[in-house]
């Protein structure tokens, strides 16, 4: 078991008693594990509860960073579970690749053939998945994929907030528990606007760009060749005396954006929802 570094108030210790055993009462399960905070937390405490009998699996696409795919492997082998990743094929499908405004159903559909078709090949009973309290009250249509998928979410069985899972994550000595979230580059792409893997790439090295100049949290959203960085509004002094303008616009054309702009409104996870 996980030894518990920091005191918890008493909320926060009856949710993790109540997960704790409720995992252990479990025959044997397979996590979607992304490598985020909640479903590593997840995968955590399957791994303390059941081990062996526990196993993560990560889809593999190009929608997610390779720097969150090398995180997800590290955190996975600090844990101590077994971890497999799979290649998803979701770009392939108009469903996805349309960018209508439920993909994440047609995300989460692609990636749930695959865990389910894996937990049975390999004899783990239940699916599980890192959804949590909050999410719930966001749009997130893959949500309901993941229920036709008979995927189980025991952050959001017991109540666990955002705040909750970091919380707890720190006390249990995680050294992730502060990681900021990192939605699909998928996202970074409004409603309607045509996803490609090269699109993804030119996100992806954008905002490779920007983080390797001190920025912890940045998004690049991509509306046709214009690309908009979002960041907190906190870093935005970073932002202006750390960066050469001339020389981050240079290398964003030189990636494939015609025009480069600055989101003074900053970093709102899912802004393009509204």
């Amino acid at each position: 078991m996980f030894n518990q570094l920091e005191t918890l108030p008493d909320e926060q210790n009856e949710k993790l008693y109540k997960i704790r055993r409720y995992i252990r009462n479990l025959e044997s399960v397979c996590i979607a594990y992304s490598g985020g905070v909640d479903s590593t937390l997840v995968a955590s405490l399957a791994f303390e509860q059941l081990g062996s009998k526990a196993i993560a699996i990560t889809g593999i696409s190009p929608a997610l960073a390779n720097t969150l795919r090398k995180e997800a492997r590290s955190q996975a082998k600090w844990i101590g579970v077994k971890h497999l990743e799979i290649k998803t094929s979701e770009l392939d499908q108009s469903s996805y690749s349309k960018n209508p405004k439920d993909r994440c159903f047609a995300c989460k559909k692609e990636l749930h053939k695959h865990t389910t078709y894996l937990s049975k090949k390999l004899d783990y009973k239940i699916v599980l998945d890192g959804v949590n309290l909050d999410d719930l009250k966001d749009y997130r249509p893959g949500i309901q994929a993941s229920k036709q998928a008979g995927v189980i979410s025991p952050l959001a069985k017991f109540k666990f907030s955002k705040q909750d899972i970091r919380d707890i994550s720190r006390a249990l000595g995680f050294p992730w528990w502060d990681k900021p979230a990192q939605p699909c580059l998928s996202s970074r792409f409004p409603y309607g606007h045509e996803i490609t893997s090269e699109r993804l790439k030119m996100v992806e090295k954008a905002e490779e760009y920007l983080k390797e100049g001190g920025l912890s949290e940045v998004r690049v959203r991509c509306q046709g060749s214009t690309a908009r960085i979002e960041i907190p509004q906190d870093e935005l002094k970073h932002f202006f005396y750390k960066y050469n303008f001339s020389e981050l616009v240079n290398y964003f054309s030189s990636l494939g954006f015609n025009c480069t702009s600055l989101d003074l409104e900053g970093l709102i996870s899912g802004k393009l929802n509204r």
